[in-house]
């Protein structure tokens, strides 16, 4: 009888946990505009985007108490957290270099472009109700650069630079509210910042 009764409870423990409701998140960017009458032409590829390996998770991984990673098992990522990056990156640098021409390396198969923008985070340091720190290692790759990052070069006669120009970013964004979304809110903001810093380095 006793096994009986210990069946039946841990039976309804484990109904009552599958129940638990799942919720999916992603950083927010306002889609890019069809191309209009007089904007740029140049093209920008973002990407690839990599990770630590300890935030590339389908989880949301945050900053707990006496520096533990928290990761929330019930609220994740509705894709990857890479191509949301990327996704939100390339949305405002066209938003920001006046082009249309615009794209994330994990959504799309182009491979011509004017500029290749590669994002290494090399950290995303988000606590709830404090803040997100965002370290982001990034390089701007013209088409017809040469292999070594080195620094910005324009040729004098074309305008156009002739190679590789690395740059760093590092934000730190204010958790405006409680809960996962204010954290992912907070994420969004950070990246849309990172996104002006490469924007400058661009033009």
């Amino acid at each position: 009888m006793r096994l009986l009764l210990t069946s039946a409870f841990l039976i309804v423990l484990l109904n009552g946990c599958s129940t638990r409701k799942t919720t999916y998140y992603t950083l927010h960017a306002d889609p890019i505009p069809p191309a209009l009458a007089g904007a740029k032409n140049t093209r920008v590829m973002v990407g690839p985007v990599s990770l630590p390996e300890m935030i590339d998770q389908p989880q949301i991984v945050a900053l707990g108490s006496d520096n533990q990673m928290q990761v929330y098992e019930y609220n994740r990522w509705a894709g990857s957290l890479k191509s949301d990056i990327g996704r939100v990156i390339a949305a405002n640098l066209a938003r920001d270099l006046g082009t249309s021409n615009v794209w994330n390396f994990a959504q799309s198969t182009q491979t011509n472009f004017d500029y290749q923008v590669l994002v290494d985070v090399q950290n995303l340091q988000s606590k709830s109700d404090d803040s997100v720190l965002v370290d982001v290692l990034w390089t701007i790759k013209p088409a017809n650069a040469k292999n070594k990052p080195v620094e910005k070069n324009v040729n004098a006669e074309s305008g156009s630079k002739t190679n590789s120009f690395m740059g760093r970013s590092l934000v730190r964004e204010p958790v405006t509210g409680s809960g996962i979304n204010a954290l992912v809110e907070a994420q969004t903001r950070a990246f849309v910042k990172v996104s002006h810093e490469i924007a400058q380095a661009v033009k």
